[in-house]
């Protein structure tokens, strides 16, 4: 049983020998295999994504934790490798969309299978297959985990004791050395502090820079001399191997893409099939009653081509025999082709002045119109005021009649 916590997820070797890659048939060369080319996906799948070295080194460190529980025969490492990255980004506050990584892995395996790169349709059977098996994978991780995915890199350690060793040219090979380091099993053997100091250890060596011996410098860092020697073991054994290639060892099918397998009957119906002949043009291939069809029909369409033939030839004759004959017609042909042409154009022309002629009349009958009711709204509007002007000088003549009226009565009754 392996026991998780915060800092506390490290293997020994026997527990590494005994894995469930091991128990199901999986041969060491096998898994070391498929571990490297799951490193490599999540590397490669990380710079198309513009991902930062901590969200890789993150995903890599998940992808060995979760094969030290489980095996490459249960679960695909093309897929696990997906839902690491994923998982990784989110831990790292780098998060990328699912659709991106599907699209990701999708043209890493077009590209490393020769294959032709075709556009992932989301709206597809395939990529709703993919993203629902890269969430449920996403919570296997988590399962296996504990929900505990502390992550803790050699990286920050390199800086700092290069620093004090007062070496700061080892900085980029030690750090190259950390990152491929993340390819082995290291992270689950050995503290980040061990595995730091090897990386040092081993840039050293390699840039012929010598480090204080007497007494040893990795005793100030709490590491020992077989565990640096150990990390330099394992880096020199990953440089000798070749370049990782996908053993298929999953039981179902984990390709990102969509492979198509032809149909055995298309093929046997379809006439693209037929073998080509000798000119090159292909012989269908077809039944005992067709090809009787044919060959009963061949000597019919021979009598009909030599009917043709025959016919032809009198006058390619005649036309070998008579050339002024010939200039004679073709000239009278084009005279009469043009004379149409000409017939053409003056019928265009026509139909042209007559549209615009009719086309002036509408113009003018409309303004007429518009003039009239012009005309008879003016009219309407004067006779209107004199009606008015009228009504109101018989009111003021009647006012002005009963005014007077009154005035005589008064009159009268003095």
């Amino acid at each position: 049983m392996i026991y998780t916590a915060i800092d506390t997820f490290y293997l020994t070797d026997e527990q590494l020998r005994d894995s469930p890659s091991r128990k199901d048939g999986i041969d060491e060369a096998a898994e070391t295999a498929l571990r490297v080319y799951g490193c490599d996906l999540i590397q490669e799948s990380g710079i198309l994504l513009r991902l930062p070295q901590a969200v890789m080194a993150t995903a890599q460190v998940l992808f060995h934790r979760f094969y030290c529980k489980k095996s490459f025969v249960r679960f695909s490492a093309k897929r696990v490798a997906a839902s690491c990255v994923w998982l990784a980004g989110k831990l790292e506050e780098s998060p990328r969309k699912s659709k991106h990584i599907i699209f990701v892995f999708h043209r890493m395996e077009c590209r490393r299978e020769n294959l032709p790169i075709e556009y992932l349709d989301v709206f597809s059977k395939k990529y709703s297959e993919l993203r629902h098996d890269l969430i449920r994978t996403e919570r296997h991780l988590l399962k296996e985990m504990g929900f505990i995915c502390h992550v803790e890199h050699p990286h920050k350690f390199i800086s700092n004791y290069l620093v004090t060793l007062e070496a700061p040219e080892l900085t980029q090979e030690a750090w190259n050395l950390a990152n491929d380091s993340l390819r082995t099993t290291l992270c689950v053997r050995f503290k980040s502090e061990v595995v730091a100091c090897g990386v040092v250890y081993a840039a050293a060596r390699r840039r012929g820079i010598p480090l204080p011996e007497d007494p040893p410098w990795w005793t100030v860092f709490d590491a020992d001399e077989a565990g640096i020697q150990e990390v330099c073991r394992v880096l020199a054994h990953l440089y000798s191997l070749p370049k990782s290639q996908y053993i298929p060892v999953y039981k179902d099918n984990d390709s990102f893409t969509v492979r198509r397998t032809p149909d055995p009957h298309a093929l046997k119906e379809s006439p693209a099939s037929a073998v080509a002949s000798d000119k090159g043009t292909p012989i269908p291939s077809s039944s005992s009653q067709e090809k009787d069809s044919v060959t009963k029909a061949a000597p019919n369409m021979a009598k009909e081509k030599s009917d043709d033939e025959g016919k032809s030839l009198p006058a390619e004759l005649n036309g070998k025999q008579d050339p002024a004959a010939n200039l004679k017609s073709e000239k009278s042909e084009s005279g009469v082709g043009r004379s149409r042409e000409g017939e053409k154009e003056r019928s265009r022309g026509r139909d042209r002045d007559s549209r615009g002629r009719d086309s002036d009349r509408d113009s003018r009958g409309r303004d007429s119109d518009r003039e009239r009711d012009r005309r008879r709204r003016s009219r309407e509007r004067s006779s209107g005021h004199s009606d008015k002007e009228r009504s109101r000088r018989h009111s003021s003549r009647d006012r002005g009649g009963s005014h007077s009226s009154r005035d005589k009565d008064r009159h009268r009754h003095h």
